[in-house]
């Protein structure tokens, strides 16, 4: 019967780390699986006593008199674990993983703390639990929660809500059916207005699983005693009242331990006259003793928990066993792309930032040979916009009767010309040509922000360097760097070919002009046909043939010439200059380098905490799988 209890307590600490660590909404936790116990009392109804006495030791914090209030601000959900006799007691939280302590002391100390870590040293409550684990040889396997004491109105730093708050609270726990309820309620109370029984008969009226505790026995005015309530003549219940005698606040002081405060508690029941018959079935280690075997021993495992872990086993384990390893799963991948902490050896920081860069130019080449929606648009340039650009070029107007006389007449000077206008041919053309230079530069200009553009698309799908803000920002800067460099040398040889073209002027185009004439039988028109309208629109004709010509040849080599000087180059030596001055550096300048996001290292380490949380679960379940 131990070891059954001690798989479930496996079970209850595998589903707790789920409840505490965000998998808790997937799947119902063993609060919904197996029965726990909720102890629920007023303030100053001895709660806390009822609870040290059960685990034979002092750790709970304490009101120290009257008008303290609320000193439990937080669930505590106690799971006690017996050892082997010899054994040292130690806890441990699960807060604080890999931590034991063995000075209960330091368990108050550490309660306080985690408790004012959430409410701030106020008066206010918080539902977050928190989750203790004791180890003893004098305790029952049993699971505890200690809820805050209920109260009748705020006081001074409380919410006018605190009332209901903490009924809620209460009712979140005691509301699941197989929620056990240890109701603690003061001896010299009336029974009526105990507001633990108030809570058991909203949610167990039946009484089927409900514990009456009455307290402060040795508190009651002389000549009453609190017989109809043990008995069940009161208030009936289906399981037994039990009487407890606490250490009052004196003994707290003198520090008398656990076993002389049992000692005089046998004492009370075996020498009042009122008590005397029920001395068997009064005190805190009949209490323990019910817990284990009444309400959590042989006959409830019998009955009740059999069935529940027959389903637990056959059907919940699987189910809380694949939704642990799921999310080992993700956590993994996720600590996987976070990456491992930063080595501190020089040459492996410098080795890896070589490789985040060489990540970062894959993603930026994959983009520029198609692997990736986006380097098709600098075709675009090339087939769409420089073409478009080439035919809006202002040739007609410049071409026009009108400016083809005045450039052919002002290249004349005082002397006309005698046959062909060449001078005035030469203006023509090389002023038309000219207006190339604009789509030349366009072009460059187009290709350089789409390449910046991948650059930015590169840096950002680099997860790797989404770690470390200042090396990213530095590749960044140099791949900008260098792009503007390669637009400088492709707009230095787009302009370059432009000015070839107006340079030089291929001979054969001016060879036909006497040819033409010729065909046309006047091969040596009069100086007034020179400066007939014919004429020149035979020039202005002539002109724009070359420059159709010469159009076609540059829409052929700007993209060459782009290609060849910026994206090429990109693909080829993108960072070149980067890794040059890397070279250069220091070793602090590498730490400096890889100085990695706060949230980035935070999250890290929280996926880190929670994948060791998870594996401890795993383990226990796995432990339970192999036991059964």
């Amino acid at each position: 019967m131990d070891t059954l209890i001690a798989l479930v307590n496996r079970i209850q600490h595998a589903c707790t780390v789920l409840g505490d660590h965000g998998a808790g909404a997937a799947l119902p936790t063993l609060w919904e699986a197996l029965p726990s116990v909720a102890v629920v009392g007023g303030q100053s109804s001895g709660k806390s006593s009822v609870l040290e006495s059960i685990v034979g030791r002092d750790f709970l914090p304490r009101g120290s008199g009257v008008g303290n209030g609320i000193v439990t601000r937080r669930p505590l959900v106690l799971q006690l674990h017996k050892i082997d006799q010899g054994l040292q007691d130690y806890a441990e939280f699960l807060h604080l993983p890999k931590k034991r302590f063995t000075d209960f002391s330091m368990v108050r100390k550490e309660i306080e703390d985690e408790t004012d870590r959430l409410t701030e040293k106020t008066k206010r409550i918080s539902p977050v639990p928190i989750h203790l684990r004791i180890y003893s040889p004098n305790v029952v396997n049993l699971t505890l929660i200690d809820l805050p004491g209920l109260t009748k109105v705020a006081v001074e730093e409380q919410p006018e809500s605190i009332v209901q708050d903490i009924e809620n609270m209460i009712h979140s726990y005691v509301d699941k059916p197989n929620c056990l309820i240890l109701a603690i309620t003061p001896a010299n109370q009336d029974i009526a207005t105990s507001d633990a029984i108030k809570v058991s008969r909203q949610v167990d009226p039946a009484g089927e699983r409900t514990f009456g505790v009455l307290t402060k026995l040795d508190l009651m005015d002389k000549g009453t005693n609190a017989l109809d309530v043990l008995e069940g003549r009161s208030y009936r219940l289906q399981n037994p009242w039990v009487g407890i005698v606490n250490r009052s606040q004196a003994d707290i002081n003198r520090n008398v331990d656990m076993i002389a405060a049992r000692w005089r508690e046998r004492e009370f029941f075996t020498t009042s006259p009122d008590y005397s018959h029920l001395a068997s079935q009064m005190g805190s280690e009949y209490l323990a003793r019910i817990l284990s075997k009444s309400l959590l021993g042989w006959l409830l495992i019998e009955v009740i928990w059999f069935q529940h872990l027959e389903s637990v086993i056959r059907v919940r384990i699987p189910k809380i066993a694949s939704l642990i390893n799921r999310n080992i799963d993700e956590l993994e991948a996720e600590v996987t792309r976070l990456g491992r902490p930063v080595a501190v050896d020089a040459g492996a920081q410098l080795y890896t930032i070589l490789e985040l860069c060489r990540d970062f130019e894959q993603v930026f080449k994959e983009y520029l040979d198609g692997g990736r929606p986006g380097g098709d648009r600098i075709y675009r340039v090339f087939d769409h916009q420089l073409p478009a650009a080439l035919r809006k070029l202002p040739l007609d107007r410049h071409l026009s009767l009108q400016n083809v006389r005045k450039v052919i007449s002002e290249a004349d000077g005082y002397q006309p010309h005698l046959i062909a206008p060449e001078q005035g041919y030469r203006r023509l053309l090389e002023s038309s040509l000219h207006y190339f230079k604009g789509p030349a530069q366009a072009s460059v200009d187009a290709v350089h922000f789409l390449l910046k553009e991948i650059v930015r698309k590169s840096i950002a799908e680099t997860q790797e360097l989404k770690r470390f803000p200042t090396l990213q920002a530095e590749v960044a800067a140099a791949a900008n760097e260098a792009l503007e460099r390669f637009r400088e040398d492709g707009r230095k040889t787009t302009l370059r070919l432009v000015e070839m073209e107006s340079s030089y002027i291929t001979v054969d185009f001016f060879r036909k002009l006497p040819q033409e004439a010729e065909k046309g039988m006047n091969p040596a028109p009069s100086s007034v046909e020179h400066y007939a309208e014919g004429h020149f629109q035979r020039i202005g004709s002539n002109v724009s043939s070359y420059v159709g010509m010469v159009s076609e040849t540059l829409r052929n080599s700007i993209p060459k010439a782009v290609v060849h000087c910026q994206v090429r180059e990109a693909k080829r030596s993108l960072l070149d200059h980067f890794y040059a001055e890397l070279g250069k550096k220091e070793e602090r300048q590498f730490s400096q380098l890889l100085g990695e996001n706060s949230e980035l290292m935070e999250r890290r380490q929280q996926c880190a905490n929670r994948l060791e949380l998870y594996r401890s679960a795993r383990d226990e379940i796995e432990a339970v799988c192999w036991s059964g």
